[in-house]
């Protein structure tokens, strides 16, 4: 069997996936397309397996590729040695697991100077054969045996020395061996606790690490987020940890499958058990503890960051208020709140300082400002953020909306803005608003979010959002790629305008990347709004394969071809031309004309390139085309009596948005410049077995207060259904 057919085969049974659309899919993505592109227009191909399905095929197929280069390392290495055997070329061939590869190379894998090496360049090894070999009776001379050993030239003075030398030769056997390193393993995962405990310098103080002080989990249980708060809680030296187990048992599984005679009559029994002592002491415990734990930590790295994804989908994904003029407001005390205008297309009109806080109080001034600014634009939303002084200067612009009438009555609404401060710094930012000071470019990006989350957010680095947990801590490759794709993948679920999508937000079309996607905004900027699609194979590095990838994903609401603003791919605008045909009518009249598109049997036009699946999904998208998929826009409005930790009481029940969801609770922005927590056991009254299954970024939820650290600033809530 090739390597290839056995990546094949591994995927297939690791996923529980039908083999042939997992050999599609490897295919495909070979040949360079991407996961947005093969789970939305080759579904006949694949079997229909999801966006979900296709990548975890890739992160599969990476996995076994890169197992497969090291194989080939590995039995390099080992010819070179001439110490390659069939049996072993098999084993290696064979072998699915990184962990079992590397345990099954390690007796042959360059070591530098050890007591091992050292004892057999002494002549011990015959030796350690000997104890190992176990054939010598209670009744030998052992002395006798171990005599010819003994060279005091080669620092063997005494027989001690070589029965110490023996053993230590032995010990890096046995912890060599893949077997017993692998029988070991397992059994210090099935067994082992993980401890914490408080450094010397830490014990006496009060932080966010004081449950883990004195703590003590079974590794089988212990979830990801306690084991990332231990990591973190040891990183910065107020806990240290370590795995504890029964040692005795340890010891005596590598006993079982080191001794041979079960009466222990062999001659050096006591040499061969500590020979496994040793090696347990030495070498295993010491490697496996780590690996181990670096393993659970892998583990817990994947799952903060599968947190992390959802959360930032969710966010990016969120409802968008529209093309509507927005005031945005970057609220401060000292330095005064930063107060923009942008149009219906987010494009900045004009920005003022007020200061109706303390230190400066210029209410009335301040008051004159945003009156004006409203009658001027005819502002229809305010978003506030929801940093210093959110609060405050939500009440003083409530006031002034309420003292005053306008032609259109703005609502106020704050905007969480993590990640503004990163973006209003960044050379993009400081590109489009050469000179507007940071905080002003931070206020547009606020009004912006609120306008269309996806399109301004795509400027932001994912990790910036600030929507997962431990994110600093995570594997930041393993965090880079995953958020890319999670971008990529909300890009593609809501679609892009040709013409009027920023270079950020068309890079992560599929297929487009950021230079196309700069020559892309180039071209519209030289010669005008694209009419069509076609016009795309006139930009510079975009050829056949690359329209195929990203034609898709693209709209051009009023282009010349009425199907350029849905999702169908130009590939099969034939296909409806043919229906259109068939009804005797243009395809004008047939998108989204109900009673046409039901007259239309979808498996009449089942062809060899063209399956239901793909057919199914045209007939949605004749239905509504050019429809954002995400959710009505909606927001939750904050109780004007509750303005901080000193003003909540327990049993207050809130509005509240939710800002972050963790595999152990979601926390929620209730007005008060914390957020609060609601334990998974307290967002539902039935079980369940994520904190996702009931809540995600952005959602309106109704809290009540359970209790106030105000020491910690910690709140807990519970959700009230």
């Amino acid at each position: 069997m090739s390597s290839g057919d056995r990546i094949i085969d591994w995927i297939t049974s690791d996923l529980g996936l039908p083999e042939g659309g997992v050999r599609n899919t490897v295919m495909m993505l070979g040949d360079g397309d991407t996961v947005p592109f093969i789970s939305r227009y080759r579904k006949e191909k694949t079997g229909n397996l999801d966006e979900v399905n296709i990548r975890d095929i890739n992160d599969k197929l990476q996995y076994y590729i890169e197992l497969e280069t090291r194989k080939e390392t590995i039995l390099n290495s080992i010819e070179e040695q001439k110490k390659m055997t069939p049996e072993l070329k098999k084993l290696i061939e064979e072998c699915k697991e990184k962990t079992k590869l590397e345990d099954i190379y390690l007796p042959y894998k360059p070591k530098r100077q050890t007591k091992a090496t050292i004892a057999k360049a002494a002549g011990l090894e015959p030796l350690a054969v000997e104890i190992l070999e176990q054939t010598r009776g209670m009744k030998e001379n052992k002395a006798e045996i171990i005599k010819p050993f003994i060279d005091p030239e080669k620092g063997i003075d005494t027989a001690q020395k070589a029965l110490t030398g023996a053993i230590d030769i032995i010990a890096e056997q046995l912890s060599d061996n893949a077997l017993i390193r692998g029988l070991l393993r397992n059994f210090i995962s099935a067994n082992g606790n993980l401890r914490s405990k408080a450094t010397k310098a830490a014990a006496n103080l009060k932080t966010k690490y004081d449950m883990y002080y004195d703590y003590n989990e079974s590794l089988k249980t212990i979830p990801g987020h306690r084991l990332l708060a231990i990591r973190r809680g040891a990183k910065e030296e107020v806990l240290s940890w370590k795995i504890v187990l029964e040692d005795d048992q340890a010891i005596d599984l590598i006993l079982s499958k080191t001794v041979k005679n079960k009466g222990n009559m062999s001659l050096f029994y006591p040499e061969l058990f500590q020979a496994v002592q040793t090696a347990y002491e030495r070498h295993l415990y010491p490697s496996l503890q780590v690996e181990i734990f670096l393993a659970k930590m892998d583990d817990a790295d994947k799952d903060a960051i599968d947190v992390f994804a959802k959360n930032a989908k969710n966010l990016l994904i969120a409802p968008p208020a529209g093309h509507k003029v927005i005031m945005g407001v970057d609220p401060g005390f000292r330095t005064g709140c930063k107060v923009v205008v942008i149009d219906t297309n987010g494009n900045f009109k004009e920005y003022h300082a007020i200061f109706p806080h303390e230190p400066a109080l210029r209410v009335a001034e301040a008051e004159d400002i945003i009156v004006d600014l409203i009658e001027e634009y005819y502002v229809e939303l305010i978003a506030i953020g929801n940093g210093t002084a959110s609060k405050e200067t939500t009440a003083f612009i409530n006031n002034v909306l309420k003292k005053h009438t306008f032609k259109i009555n703005p609502k106020v609404i704050v905007v969480s803005e993590a990640g503004a401060s990163v973006y209003s710094a960044s050379p993009l930012a400081t590109a489009e608003f050469p000179n507007l000071d940071v905080t002003v470019r931070g206020a547009i990006s606020i009004a912006r979010r609120l306008q269309d989350p996806l399109a301004e957010l795509v400027k932001i680095d994912p990790k910036s959002i600030g929507v997962g947990q431990y994110q600093h801590d995570v594997n930041q490759i393993h965090l880079k790629k995953q958020l890319d794709g999670t971008v990529e993948s909300a890009v593609n679920f809501v679609g892009a305008n040709l013409n009027s999508a920023s270079t950020e937000l068309l890079s992560y079309v599929s297929g487009i990347g950021k230079t196309v996607a700069k020559n892309i905004v180039a071209y519209r900027t030289k010669n005008g709004s694209f009419k069509d699609k076609k016009e795309l194979m006139k930009i510079s590095g975009l050829g056949d394969k690359t329209f195929e990838q990203c034609a898709g994903f693209l709209r051009i609401p009023g282009g010349l071809n009425p199907l350029d603003n849905s999702g169908v791919h130009p590939e099969r605008y034939t296909v409806i031309e043919k229906m259109a045909s068939d009804l005797d009518v243009k395809i004008e009249e047939l998108i989204g004309n109900e009673a046409l598109i039901k007259k239309i049997d979808p498996k009449q036009y089942v062809c060899e390139n063209v399956g239901l699946l793909t057919l199914n999904d045209i007939m949605q998208e004749l239905k509504k085309p050019g429809v954002d998929p995400r959710k009505d826009f909606s927001t939750a409005e904050f109780s004007d009596d509750v303005n901080t930790l000193d003003d909540l009481q327990e049993n207050m029940v809130l509005n509240g948005t939710v800002t972050n969801v963790t595999n152990f609770g979601a926390f929620v922005d209730i007005g008060v410049h914390q957020d609060g927590l609601v334990h998974i056991s307290k967002l539902s009254n039935k079980f369940i077995t994520s904190p996702h299954e009931v809540v995600s970024v952005g959602d309106t939820v109704k809290v009540k207060v359970l209790k106030i650290d105000t020491e910690l600033k910690r709140i807990s809530l519970e959700v009230v259904r």
